[in-house]
Parts: C-alpha cells; sequence; structure tokens
C-alpha cells in the first residue's frame, strides 16, 4: 500500500519503564515526584501524551503500589503544563520458570501473577485518559520470563477500561496481538475508534526490520490510530518510519538511554529530538487538547 505521512502527529514520553534501567543512567526517575518532574519536562518539550510505570523510590525497582501512582497523578495533574496522562496496566502478569527440566514451581524472584481487578485497581483509583492493554503473551528477553495475558484476562481487563471510561492502548508486540485486539473490537469489549503502540524491537517480539513493521502498520485497521516505537539506537529512526507510514511517535527512557553515542539523555531531550525529526519532514506537532479530541478522551480526576 502507498505511504501516507502524518500532517499532524501526537509524541507520547515513556517516561520510566519497568525495565532494570534504574542504575544504568541517572536520569531515569525513581520517585514518584521524579517521574512527575520528568513527565512535565517531556510535556514542555512537546510530548502530548505521557506513559507512567512508578518503581520503588528506593530500589528503583518496578512496583504496583497505588499510594504511589496517586502521588504520581496528582503531581502531574497539578502541573503548570498540560498534557494526557497514560498509565501502565501491564504490571501482575509475570511469570519466571525453573530450568527447563524443572520448570515449577514457578520463581518467587520476578514472578509477579496477580488477577484482573488487582491489576486495574490503580487505573480504577486515579482514572487516566488512556491505559495499556498489552494484547497477547509472549516470551522477553530475560531468562525464562513469561509476559502472560490469557485472552480471559485481556477480555476482563479490557471490559473493565471500558467501563470506566480509560481508553486502552493497545500494546502491539506481534501481528497476532493486532489480531485479538480486532477480536476484543468485534465483540464489543474494546471501541471500535482503537489505539495501538506497535512495539518494534522487543525481543522476542516483533523485530524491527522495516518489513515487519510495515507488516504490522497494514495489519491495523484504517479508521484505528497507532502510534510505534523501537529500542536504543533505532528509537529516532522509528521517529522518521512512523510518521512517514502515517502513525504517531513515542520515545522516552523507556525504551532507550541514549541521545547519541557516550550521551545520556533525558526524557525532554528525546521529545524534543523528536519534535525536530517530525518537523523537519513537514508534519505539526499536536497538543493535548488536540489529541484528546482525536482520541475522544476525557480529563478527569481520581475518585
Amino acid at each position: 500500500m502507498p505511504l501516507k505521512m502524518t500532517k499532524d502527529v501526537f509524541i507520547t514520553c515513556a517516561v520510566t519503564g519497568s525495565g532494570s534501567t534504574q542504575d544504568r543512567s541517572p536520569h531515569v526517575p525513581r520517585s514518584p515526584e521524579q517521574i512527575a518532574q520528568s513527565a512535565i519536562a517531556a510535556a514542555k518539550a512537546g510530548a502530548a501524551i505521557v506513559h507512567c510505570h512508578v518503581r520503588d523510590p528506593e530500589t528503583g525497582a518496578p512496583a504496583r503500589d497505588l499510594t504511589l501512582y496517586r502521588e504520581l497523578t496528582e503531581r502531574i495533574r497539578d502541573a503548570d503544563v498540560d498534557v494526557v496522562l497514560n498509565l501502565t496496566a501491564g504490571m501482575g502478569g509475570d511469570m519466571v520458570f525453573g530450568p527447563p527440566d524443572a520448570p515449577l514451581p514457578l520463581q518467587n524472584d520476578g514472578t509477579d501473577m496477580i488477577g484482573a481487578a488487582a491489576r486495574m485497581a490503580h487505573i480504577a483509583d486515579c482514572l487516566p485518559e488512556i491505559c495499556t492493554l498489552d494484547c497477547g503473551t509472549m516470551n522477553f528477553a530475560e531468562a525464562d520470563y513469561v509476559m502472560t495475558n490469557t485472552p480471559g484476562m485481556l477480555r476482563a481487563m479490557g471490559q473493565m477500561m471500558t467501563d470506566l471510561g480509560v481508553k486502552p492502548e493497545i500494546e502491539a508486540f506481534d501481528t497476532g496481538h493486532l489480531w485479538f485486539a480486532k477480536q476484543l473490537v468485534a465483540e464489543g469489549i474494546l471501541k471500535p475508534d482503537a489505539l495501538v503502540q506497535l512495539c518494534m524491537g522487543v525481543p522476542w517480539g516483533a523485530p524491527n526490520d522495516l518489513n515487519t513493521f510495515m507488516a504490522m502498520v497494514n495489519n491495523v485497521p484504517s479508521d484505528w490510530h497507532w502510534s510505534a516505537f523501537s529500542l536504543g539506537r533505532d528509537q529516532m529512526a522509528y521517529v522518521a518510519a512512523a510518521v512517514l507510514a502515517g502513525g504517531h511517535i513515542r520515545v522516552g527512557l523507556e525504551d532507550n538511554l541514549w541521545l547519541a553515542k557516550g550521551q545520556l539523555a533525558t526524557n525532554a531531550q528525546l521529545v524534543s529530538r523528536a519534535v525536530t525529526i517530525a518537523e523537519n519532514m513537514g508534519a505539526r506537532i499536536m497538543g493535548p487538547q488536540a489529541v484528546r479530541e482525536k482520541l475522544s478522551l476525557t480529563k478527569r480526576g481520581p475518585r
């Protein structure tokens, strides 16, 4: 299919993530205050959406603590800059198996499996405009770790998002995840005007070559909205690729720590670089209110 470049593009900044990056860069924020400050700086640099996880303020390890999410949400909403809030709902689906000859019992170190309502507790409490829905199970690069999202779990979580009025951002790590997302829409669990994040180059999901990328793009229904990212040194290349292919942009320290060789980045610097690339391609950067109108989002406060 012919490419149709995006003329009005929005940028999502993935602020901190849940990977073990906290000791690899001093710019990876840990506490709710640090995460909020980094998100606000990214918004001032041009990000219309901030995608946030929380971490243990002392260790930097990924966390699901409701009080941390509430503090983060309040700090961002009280800021002097407007931004669309996107919270992860991906925590709580982690399984780490034992060695091949003794896979069970699951390993205590890294396994974190909880029910759908528990995975959605902070979403119901904080009511962000968007939250993520990892639309499939996949192996990750780390040892015997499996990101687990069963069809039943996804149906339950997707229905909760719809009932709460929080727009799911479908995280698609491979074409099968898009296939199941279409099924959720067909069943009426998700609304038809879906939002997708194409996650490229995450071992062992979709590799980040352009043929695979365009296969992913071509599997997104024409009336859906999508953006894309890749990891590390390929992050900025995918800024251009996403705009060229008709999508939107994601950058941030969740996916890439570097601005250039030997130069650690801040979230604001990564967003500024993405703004420059997109504008030099002839695209216009959308603000948060324009994104709310485009994606049919409603800004609300916590319950």
